[in-house]
């Protein structure tokens, strides 16, 4: 009777799996998982994405306002060259009586070969000095300073060279017939230490600049954003532009002094400008207050600030937006590759 039953049950079995209905498992011999791609762990972007993002802006920001840029050069270096005043309107007028519209964008070839790698290097490391000193806290302005500085310092040392021959060629009457010309003329008779000769000074101004920039640039984006948070969204190119432009105004009037070292040292020996025997900030500034008083150290803060608020303004308003599509394109692919 058991062995009945059994021979029964095998039979139903071997029926239900010969059923049609019952399709059958086939596995494959090779076994491939799905792969997820993680999303970058700072801000939702990776190290190259912000070197993008910050290099775009800074093309877009000197580019728009270096007309501006030029006024502020020529008056700063106005002091010992040939032109003597010291008013925006004379300035531009002289500008435009020996060279036409076109003098006012005299070196515009340097500023956007140096612009461009400057600021991915200036932008990169902020952020990821921010990441690694704010300790997870927005809010550390002590940290958004020190991240300034330390950017300030890396991307001044791709930018001064290109900055010398722009300012340069910006001069009124420059010698140069151009931007090859003059690397090639500064190179055979003032060496390469010439392109560098202003870099400790442009840090020196840079490193403070850079601190009060951030500082506040950080904190009204904040202040902005906690005033109206319902509309941050819709608005976010708003707050980058005010907080910038605010931030720009600020670090530009404080640091004026030592923009016009910088302007004197990168012009010496052109166009009848001083040379200086040491180059040291202190001699300069105190030649520059001998000759023209304690005035001449803020020769051009008018055009300087008129440079640097709407400059700011455009570069952190650029600078977020590439950063906001970059965010956009790894979401989307995160949640592709999740899928």
């Amino acid at each position: 009777m058991a062995t009945t039953t059994t021979a029964t049950a095998d039979a139903a079995a071997s029926a239900q799996f010969q059923n049609s209905d019952v399709l059958p498992i086939h596995q494959s011999s090779t076994y491939h998982p799905q792969v997820t791609m993680a999303k970058p762990p700072h801000d939702g972007l990776h190290f190259w994405q912000f070197m993008v993002s910050g290099s775009v802006a800074g093309m877009v920001e000197h580019m728009a306002m270096f007309p501006v840029d030029t006024i502020k050069t020529q008056m700063q270096a106005m002091g010992s060259c040939p032109m003597k005043s010291a008013s925006i309107s004379q300035a531009v007028r002289s500008i435009l009586k020996s060279e036409g519209p076109a003098g006012l964008y005299r070196g515009i070839a340097a500023m956007g070969i140096g612009a461009g790698p400057a600021h991915a290097v200036y932008f990169s490391v902020y952020e990821t000095c921010k990441k690694a000193l704010s300790g997870g806290k927005e809010n550390n302005p002590l940290a958004h300073a020190a991240s300034g500085v330390f950017a300030t310092v890396a991307s001044d040392a791709v930018f001064t060279p290109m900055d010398m021959v722009k300012q340069r060629l910006q001069l009124n009457s420059s010698p140069y017939g151009g931007l090859l010309d003059c690397v090639k003329r500064v190179l055979r008779e003032e060496g390469i230490g010439a392109f560098y000769a202003s870099y400790k000074t442009t840090v020196v101004m840079n490193a403070p600049y850079t601190a009060v920039h951030f500082a506040i640039y950080e904190a009204a984006k904040r202040a902005l954003m906690e005033v109206s948070p319902d509309s941050v969204s819709d608005e976010r190119w708003v707050v980058h532009a005010t907080a910038g432009a605010a931030a720009g105004a600020s670090a530009a009037a404080l640091t004026t002094p030592l923009d016009v070292v910088k302007t004197q040292l990168q012009c010496q020996g052109v166009c009848g400008c001083d040379r200086f025997v040491t180059g040291s900030i202190r001699d300069v500034l105190r030649t520059i207050a001998e000759k023209d008083g304690y005035r001449g150290l803020m020769r051009g803060w008018l055009p300087r600030m008129l440079f640097h608020a709407p400059a700011a303004a455009i570069c952190w308003s650029t600078y977020e937006s590439a950063k906001d599509f970059f965010e956009d394109v790894n979401d989307g692919e995160h949640n592709g590759n999740v899928q």
